[in-house]
């Protein structure tokens, strides 16, 4: 073979020039710098100067600051944040609602392709919707929020097809992509329309948490960012180190439990894993191609919800602190994710929470939400603590409420009374960047003239200045600037590939949580023969308010289980039986609109049993109360002795019938769990217990089979009754009498089995209760 030989001065010359067309997309490499990726379609030409190769955003036929690779992130942001418009800063300011790809026909993500729905429009799901066209050209907006996509491929070609429509306007600056978490295993997950499916899927808040192990939340944020990174996603909405010190709480799934030391660790590990970039792939102080913004949430914790409701309804508009502990839901933020371990140094966006911090304001005494606090964003947050990245408002704070306090609609929890217009302008006043959930500029821009009205244009023009250049910075310090393109054949491998699956299935298994194992019934390693009884599923609502419909089904897919075990319908022929249900569900979420219709308050208990609970041990008058628009009549809270049953209470049921059924054979129990919950209704009655916080049937089974020895952890309590979960503080972790076994184990902080009985390790040793 004839040996072709490249001198220096050619390498060097085909290096810098070499350009590959990659679908609508060209690549331009520079020697000993920056690849840069661009659109010819978007009308920008590439400046040579000195030999090295830019992006000439602005078309202006010269090489401005912000278009040099070779500039510091801060430095081009401030150059850049300085030629915007007040109209273009406006747009920066917005994050948009949730876009599916392709969009919805109905309902909350709902688009059109030049004006008809997507099954009738003959468009792809990588195109642009009429709507995204809008907002991203007339209004500005660079930060898109994404939900369900398609296939990784649709979302790459998306990502591609966005970001050469936005190229060629005005100043060329790049979409910033973001997600909710969409690594659970749990696909049917809520809060995340696309969860699950082709990426790879882990545990997550709790069933991660119960891992006990930092070092795999790490590992989990390393293989995330480059899924991320490989679907267009450069910005995560996580993680969530709201202390779950309040175990009624609906979110309380999704953080990384009761323990201030756990979270902050957990918290750290997770952002040093998504923000950092290694080797060739970092730009500069751990920050680069593979890096992924995260923005923690939710500052300075929602998790002392008062009664358990949440704060995406009025009923759940306010946290409370009976006892005197916001310092430690604060401590998390502080001391983990504003103080990594890695490069990045901090986490690079904040959200605080819809809720109001009740009566912790000293300062001006004001009782609104964490987004329009000055108190908590600016003389916290940015004075006392130092932070100065971005603050972005949860999503659809400044919205108006809905009619009722159960309707899901706007959350300008303490500034009902106030316009749209007026509610943004607050938020701007007390130090927020950024609107969640806002697709429209035009209230921004009215805020900006309330405040040349008061303080002068040179004051807001600086003001919206220094949020623009925290907001861009975050832009050209994970590359975008240079290059936001993808190869689609590169997503396709990366997205969900073998090693990364296993490496979540590994951590699912290292979750789950051995609670009960009388007479070591565990695991059950022959083939023998298994009862699963059907489960009765009633019919529940989303928080969208969406009933579904009663079911009567297995729980679990037999023909996976059948990998394990013979399967019976006859439980007289059955070995040993395996139950699998879900934590007591609360229709009500801690408002029934019933009850007031009926002459009541509205307000009623959240209940972590199965059977029928009266709250007669709750608080004879609540802590906060108020609705001065849709309902001010309201001044009491409370829902002492008012009843409730859990929405799934037939799972206590079947639990029980089953016990009978099987005339002494083993019963285990299989629960996956969104919160803590009581287990006396039942315990005594079972042999085994088998604990999930949300992973897939095959860990569980891998367990129960001894394929896999137990190591979970619980990561909060499981109290003895619901008398002790009404006598806790909302702001207290530990503070509850944990249940006590048959077997005299206690179901505290940290408890769990493995083969050969309580373990002890460690972990256990380092996160003890303090």
């Amino acid at each position: 073979m004839k040996k072709i030989i490249i001198t220096a001065a050619l390498a060097f010359f085909l290096s810098v020039t070499m350009q590959a067309q990659q679908g609508n997309f060209t690549i331009v490499k520079n020697n000993k710098g920056a690849d840069l990726g661009y659109s010819p379609e978007s009308g920008i030409k590439i400046l040579t100067i000195n030999g090295k190769k830019f992006k000439d955003l602005n078309k202006n036929g010269k090489l401005d600051k912000y278009e040099d690779w070779r500039l510091s992130a801060d430095e081009r942001a401030k150059d850049l944040a300085s030629k915007m418009s007040v109209e273009q800063i406006a747009g920066l300011m917005l994050y948009s609602r949730h876009q599916a790809l392709p969009a919805g026909v109905s309902g909350y993500n709902a688009g059109t392709y030049n004006g008809k729905i997507f099954p009738e429009s003959n468009a792809k799901a990588s195109d642009l919707t009429d709507q995204q066209k809008a907002f991203l050209k007339e209004d500005n907006l660079r930060h898109v929020l994404i939900t369900s996509v398609r296939t990784p491929e649709t979302a790459a070609l998306w990502n591609n097809n966005m970001q050469a429509f936005v190229e060629g306007i005005g100043l060329g600056i790049p979409s910033n992509t973001s997600t909710d978490p969409r690594h659970t295993a749990n696909v049917t997950s809520e809060f995340n329309a696309g969860a699950g499916g082709t990426i790879s899927m882990w545990p997550d808040g709790l069933g991660m948490a119960s891992t006990f192990d930092p070092k795999i939340v790490e590992q989990f944020g390393q293989i995330a960012a480059k899924e991320y990174r490989a679907l267009g996603i450069a910005t995560a909405l996580s993680p969530q180190i709201d202390l779950g010190s309040e175990p009624r709480w609906y979110r309380i799934s999704m953080t990384f439990g009761e323990s201030p030391a756990l979270t902050r660790d957990m918290g750290r590990a997770y952002i040093d894993g998504f923000q950092t970039s290694y080797g060739k792939d970092e730009i500069k102080d751990g920050w680069g191609y593979k890096s992924v913004n995260a923005m923690v949430k939710h500052w300075p914790s929602g998790g002392a919800e008062e009664g358990g409701r949440d704060g995406h309804w009025a009923y759940g508009k306010f946290a409370v602190y009976p006892g005197n502990n916001l310092q430690q839901h604060i401590d998390p933020f502080i001391n983990g994710a504003f103080k990594l371990k890695g490069k990045t140094s901090k986490a690079s966006a904040v959200m605080p929470y819809y809720t109001i911090t009740f009566d912790q304001d000293k300062k001006y005494n004001e009782n609104v939400a964490n987004g329009y606090s000055k108190y908590i964003i600016t003389d916290l947050l940015r004075d006392k603590y130092g932070y100065d990245g971005v603050v972005c408002t949860d999503w659809l704070v400044t919205g108006d409420e809905g009619k009722t306090p159960n309707l899901f609609a706007g959350k300008p929890w303490g500034v009902e009374n106030l316009s749209i217009n007026d509610r943004h302008y607050k938020a701007i006043i007390a130090g927020v960047d950024q609107f969640g959930g806002n697709n429209d500029k035009m209230p921004v821009l009215v805020a900006y003239e309330m405040g040349v009205k008061e303080f002068g244009e040179s004051f807001m023009r600086a003001r919206f200045e220094r949020s623009a250049v925290r907001l861009l910075k975050n832009i050209f310090r994970v590359g975008l600037f240079e290059n936001p393109y993808l190869n689609v054949e590169e997503t396709k491998a990366v997205v969900g590939n073998p090693e990364f699956m296993k490496a979540g299935y590994e951590a699912q298994l290292k979750s789950v949580v051995l609670l009960k194992n009388k007479a070591a019934v565990l695991p059950v390693k022959e083939k023998k023969t298994v009862f699963i009884p059907k489960i009765y599923t009633a019919s529940t609502k989303d928080w969208w308010g969406v009933a579904s419909q009663p079911k009567l089904e297995y729980p679990v897919n037999l023909e996976l289980v059948k990998k394990y075990y013979n399967v019976t319908e006859d439980p007289s022929k059955a070995d040993f039986a395996i139950v699998f249900v879900t934590s007591p569900q609360s229709l009500e979420g801690g408002y029934d609109l019933k009850d007031r219709q009926n002459g009541s308050n509205g307000y009623v208990p959240i209940s972590l049993q199965y059977g029928t609970y009266t709250a007669t041990e709750a608080r004879a008058k609540s802590i906060a109360a108020g609705d001065q628009v849709i309902d001010p009549t309201i001044k009491d809270r409370t829902y002492k002795n008012k009843t409730v049953t859990a929405a799934n209470t037939m799972d206590l049921r079947t639990i029980l019938d089953t016990k009978d059924m099987m005339n002494g054979k083993p019963v285990i129990v299989s629960v996956t769990a969104s919160k803590p919950m009581i287990f006396n209704e039942f315990e005594k009655q079972v042999d085994g217990i088998v604990l999930n916080f949300g992973v897939s049937s095959q860990a569980v089974l891998d367990i129960i089979s001894g394929k896999t020895e137990p190591s979970g952890l619980l990561p909060v309590q499981m109290p003895a009754n619901m008398e002790t979960v009404e006598k806790q503080f909302e702001d207290v972790p530990y503070d509850m009498i944990p249940h006590k076994d048959s077997e005299g184990n206690v179901y505290d902080f940290a408890y769990g089995l493995n083969w050969k009985g309580v373990i002890k390790d460690a972990r256990t040793e380092t996160y003890k209760k303090q």
